[in-house]
């Protein structure tokens, strides 16, 4: 049975993510499109949207929560402190209240509800767009594990998720969260390599794009440490050893671990930002 069937959801902020999570649950239909509202903040964006998505996309937020059972909180950081305040006295304790916003601890928004309303935290990626996201999930003192369950059956629509302890969300912010723009810099590279040896761009991005789609699934299939993968690849004397000596000498890996940690130390920051 699908514990959404009944449910009412409300997603506060059809941006960027917000509207990809909307569009994944009107596709797969997890939740009844009549059973579905959200808002932004400007009167034009909402007719646009509405007419788009065939659901009532509105401005007011506590309106929007009212009549929710699951209420998604899709904002930048810098404005929880403001929605929060706006629909506090609207949400109860039998409401489910799932944020997507990067730095925000789960007793934040707890703190900041009259009532002890369960919270669940969610750290999605960009590729949840053509549904190869993945997203952490990790709850607030109030959440039971059937809370959790409801809201991995709304990310399931946009890929994988995963239940984390809290500690580690701003380390799933810099690396799965961040983590596609740094592989599109790796996949770019890459064809541009392609470029400079004589392929054409579109054969070159081709090639790079499905090589890295290959290797990833070849990790998640086999559970195979990519370190053991790579070794597999690379034969005594051939040319991708070659090629790995550049990447060590150009420090690559070293690059690639300092940008994480950096997105990660980031990641704390954004709330007070």
């Amino acid at each position: 049975m699908n514990p959404l069937a009944t449910k009412h959801i409300a997603v506060l902020g059809a941006g960027k993510m917000g509207g990809i999570l909307l569009q994944a649950f009107i596709k797969t239909g997890v939740v009844g499109i009549e059973r579905l509202c959200a808002t932004v903040a400007h009167a034009a964006r909402a007719e646009t949207l509405s007419k788009q998505y065939g659901i009532p996309v509105m401005g007011n937020n506590r309106a929007a929560v009212e009549s929710a059972d699951i209420i998604l909180l899709c904002l930048k950081p810098q404005a929880m402190s403001e929605v929060l305040q706006e629909i506090r006295s609207a949400i109860g304790e039998d409401q489910l209240v799932v944020s997507v916003a990067a730095s925000v601890p789960t007793g934040y928004i707890e703190e900041r509800l009259t009532a002890k309303v369960p919270v669940v935290r969610a750290m999605p990626n960009t590729p949840a767009m053509v549904e190869e996201g993945i997203t952490a999930l990790c709850a607030g003192s109030s959440a039971t594990a059937e809370h959790l369950q409801i809201a991995a059956r709304l990310f399931d629509t946009v890929g994988k998720t995963v239940a984390v302890d809290e500690k580690y969300m701003d380390a799933v912010t810099g690396l799965s969260a961040s983590g596609p723009a740094f592989i599109y810099i790796v996949l770019e590279s890459l064809a541009e390599a392609g470029v400079k040896v004589g392929l054409p761009r579109d054969l070159a991005t081709l090639l790079a794009a499905q090589t890295t789609l290959g290797a990833s699934r070849v990790v998640l299939e086999t559970g195979s440490h990519p370190a053991l993968l790579k070794d597999a690849v690379t034969t005594p004397a051939g040319c991708t050893i070659d090629g790995i000596l550049e990447l060590e000498e150009g420090k690559l890996r070293v690059t690639l671990i300092k940008a994480v940690v950096k997105a990660t130390q980031r990641a704390k920051e954004l709330l007070f930002a």
